[in-house]
């Protein structure tokens, strides 16, 4: 327990600290890692948490490249978070889901779909597709990491509908929801739609 507390606390100290993050984590085990950099995701600095999350996906590729399956356990525990039966809330899970997307074409296959259905709605019972979170916190967290992967996987998202679900976004009444929907029309490549009468 002294010895995961430790490294706990030394990888929070390396995720608040300037310097190279990738330098500084590469001394410890992947599965080392995943318990500190989930802790940082709900940090309330940004940065730090836009560091842990990115931190995360390298980690977590690293990971699938040699066990595929342990990987997966960390996808599946990203997705846990974030529904309502979890009892948490999920803070830097989408942020964190995207991170290990961009770095991994593998786990990319297997989650970018789920990733995508967390901007639509929930749909009809029999056919739904969505999982659509309702915490502006939460939204702006999938936008930047929708954007994130955008220039990677831009031909993908495209197809999966992602410009017309960004459009709900622009009349949210949280100006950051509504800049991070507009980063991503750009991350795309696209000129976002007028936002609605009543949003202007």
């Amino acid at each position: 327990m002294a010895s995961s507390r430790r490294i706990k606390n030394e990888v929070l100290a390396i995720l608040a600290g300037g310097g190279e993050v990738d330098e500084r984590l590469a001394g410890y085990r992947e599965e080392e890692l995943i318990h500190p950099l989930f802790s940082a995701l709900c940090h309330a600095d940004e940065t730090r948490r836009l560091r842990a999350a990115l931190a995360s996906g390298r980690v977590v590729a690293r990971l699938a490249a040699r066990d595929m399956e342990a990987a997966r356990v960390v996808m599946r525990r990203l997705l846990w978070s974030l529904n309502d039966e979890s009892g948490g809330i999920g803070w830097g899970a989408p942020e964190a889901m995207a991170a290990v997307i961009a770095e991994s074409r593998a786990l990319a296959d297997e989650y970018l779909h789920m990733l995508v259905s967390y901007l639509k709605e929930d749909g009809e019972e029999l056919c739904q597709d969505g999982n659509f979170l309702e915490l502006p916190a939460l939204q702006c967290g999938l936008l930047w990491g929708i954007g994130h992967i955008a220039p990677r996987y831009r031909e993908r998202l495209l197809a999966m509908g992602v410009a017309g679900e960004l459009e709900k976004y622009l009349s949210s009444p949280d100006k950051k929801v509504v800049e991070s929907a507009l980063s991503c029309y750009a991350q795309l490549g696209l000129a976002a739609p007028a936002p609605p009468p009543a949003a202007r």
